[in-house]
Formats: structure tokens, C-alpha cells, sequence
């Protein structure tokens, strides 16, 4: 069953030149009104919300938005898209292709980000056949990716889940449909066994697994390393030197972070038990809070003032402490 083309930089509202930087800031505008947290039309927006996470996932990756520019718009035109060598590496191969097909529904990704861009076994069926005739053989395991957000990896949830299944040689496909739960501090890249839920063997073989691998969806305030969260935040120039107290966001709810005096830009301010669920037992990783100096771009005939009166009386020389 062909799949349709996703244009990623028409889902973030960027052009194909776009920098990292220009594709990161659209995404983060986009997350923070379709994030569904905080959005009133939730359905509509959890909808959104995949579609530009699953764009995110591909144009922030120079390995795979490379490999999608390479792919073009044209792909499904005939003779108008010819990949380059081994670009099927990544995506379906042509043996792989006739032993059948399956899509699913419910995972948060596309058939087309699944075909090209996961790395997923999505053609697990026997070669063989499928008939009752001649030894049995068990049917093979699938795998597909789960997109999941940080809420959920906070608390757990279930997912209704739709496999449908094609067979080579079969008539007609097959759809399945089953709750999938999703654990509280579910690991990036962990492993959900559904049993059963796999290809269908032949003969009497029983059917394979389904592996569905957890992917966590981009957020717009945070990135998660392993259990921890890191956050970036914006002092002026006066609040790194002089030290302030600032609201910052976490998976809790805001949270008051005292800045000490002197703060260096990218200094990281650790708040113990802010991050994610480590597993069974309640224990949680960290917040960590990374400092980013923002300098003003415009200036009055005041401002300017101060600061030319800060240069004519401040003994700090930076490249003289650095020597030192």
C-alpha cells in the first residue's frame, strides 16, 4: 500500500533552506500552542502536536533531513524520483517488500515516517506463504515506534493501538486492534513487548510479537538526557552579576529558582527530584536549570549612559581573568 508524502517543512512553516536555528525556533512557537497541556481544542491539537513533533524529528536530524531532501517531493511521480545508492538501507528494501506489509494506527507516527525514517522491521511476514500445508513456522516479530510526551512518561497511560496486516499473499487485510500501557518512566528507546500481536505464523506456528520501541516526543521547554530534564533560561546581563530569583517551568508546575550571584552563561542549576520517573520506587531524576545571558539589542540614551559609565569605573577585564 503506498503511502503519502509528508512536506516537514510545510508542517513547521519553514523554507527548505531553513537553519537549525530557524527550524528549531518554529518548532518551539508551534509546540507551546499545539502542545496538548495546554491547548483548548485538545483532539485537533494533539494532532497538530504529532505532526510537527514527527517533522521535528526528521528536519533536526542532519542524517535524516538529509536523507528526506534527498528523498524530494517527487518520490511517488514514476521516473521522477530516482534515490540515490543505499538509501534504502534506512527504510524498505525490495525483499523485504514482498514478504508483505503492515501499518499501524495509534503510535503518534506516520506510515510514511515509519517506512522511511524509523529503522522499524515493518515487513516481518514468512516468505514462505501461509498456508496450513508443511511445518509449522512461528510468524516473525514487528517493530514500530511510539511517540510519547513527558507528561506520560510522568504518570503512565494506555494507548489504543491499530495494526493492520497484509500478507503477500493474501486477499485482503487484516486489522487488529488492542490497549497498550505505557509505564511511568517508560526509557527513551525501551522495548514494549505486545505478545502475539506479531506476524501470523503458517501452519500451526504462533504468531510473532509486537515490539512497540518508545520515542519521546519534543518539548518545547525541556530535553530529556536519561531521567534528567534540562531547561534553558534567559537572564539579562544584571541578574547573572547580581543575582535574582526567576520562575522556571517543570513537569510539577513552576518553580522558583534562586540565581546566586556571579553566574557564568551555561552554568547548570541543579533542582533534585524535578526530572523523570526513574522506574518503580518513586525516585526521580533531576531539573537542571542552564543559564543562557541574553544582551540587550537596543539601547536608550540612558542606558547607554550607565553602561559607558559601567566600562569607565568597573575593574573586570575578562581577558585578563582568563590568563590568570
Amino acid at each position: 500500500m503506498p503511502v503519502k508524502f509528508k512536506d516537514y517543512y510545510a508542517s513547521l512553516g519553514v523554507a527548505r533552506t531553513a537553519t537549525d536555528d530557524e527550524i528549531k525556533k518554529a518548532f518551539r512557537k508551534l509546540a507551546r500552542q499545539y502542545h496538548p497541556d495546554v491547548a483548548k481544542d485538545k483532539k485537533n491539537a494533539e494532532e497538530k502536536f504529532k505532526e510537527i513533533n514527527e517533522a521535528h524529528e526528521v528536519l533536526s536530524d542532519p542524517i535524516k533531513r538529509k536523507k528526506y531532501d534527498e528523498l524530494g517531493e517527487h518520490w511517488q511521480d514514476g521516473g521522477g524520483f530516482q534515490p540515490p545508492p543505499n538509501w534504502q538501507a534506512g527504510g524498505r528494501d525490495a525483499d523485504s517488500a514482498q514478504a508483505g506489509e503492515f501499518h499501524f494506527g495509534g503510535t503518534g507516527f506516520s506510515d510514511f515516517f515509519e517506512q522511511f525514517f524509523s529503522g522499524s522491521n515493518r515487513h516481518g511476514f514468512p516468505t514462505g506463504g501461509r498456508g496450513d500445508d508443511g511445518p509449522a513456522h512461528r510468524g516473525q516479530d514487528i517493530e514500530g515506534d511510539i511517540l510519547v510526551t513527558l507528561d506520560e512518561v510522568m504518570h503512565g497511560t494506555t494507548r489504543q493501538i491499530s495494526l493492520q496486516t497484509t500478507a503477500p499473499d493474501a486477499g485482503q487485510a487484516e486489522t487488529h486492534s488492542f490497549t497498550v500501557r505505557i509505564p511511568p518512566g517508560a526509557s527513551e528507546g525501551r522495548r514494549i513487548r505486545v505478545p502475539g500481536k506479531g506476524s501470523p505464523g503458517f501452519g500451526d506456528g504462533e504468531p510473532g510479537d509486537l515490539y512497540l520501541r518508545v520515542r519521546y516526543a519534543a518539548h518545547p521547554d525541556f530535553q530529556a538526557r536519561g531521567a534528567d530534564l534540562y531547561h534553558d533560561i534567559d537572564l539579562a546581563p544584571w541578574e547573572a552579576v547580581l543575582g535574582a530569583d526567576v520562575v522556571a517551568p517543570s513537569l510539577d508546575g513552576a518553580i522558583k529558582v534562586h540565581i546566586p550571584p556571579h553566574t557564568n552563561n551555561g552554568r547548570q542549576l541543579r533542582i533534585r527530584g524535578h526530572g523523570l520517573p526513574k522506574g518503580r520506587g518513586g525516585e526521580r531524576g533531576d531539573l537542571y536549570v542552564v543559564v543562557n545571558i541574553e544582551l540587550p539589542t537596543q539601547l536608550t540614551d540612558e542606558e547607554r549612559a550607565l553602561w559607558e559609565k559601567l566600562r569607565q569605573t568597573s575593574h573586570f577585564n575578562p581577558r585578563q581573568h582568563s590568563e590568570k
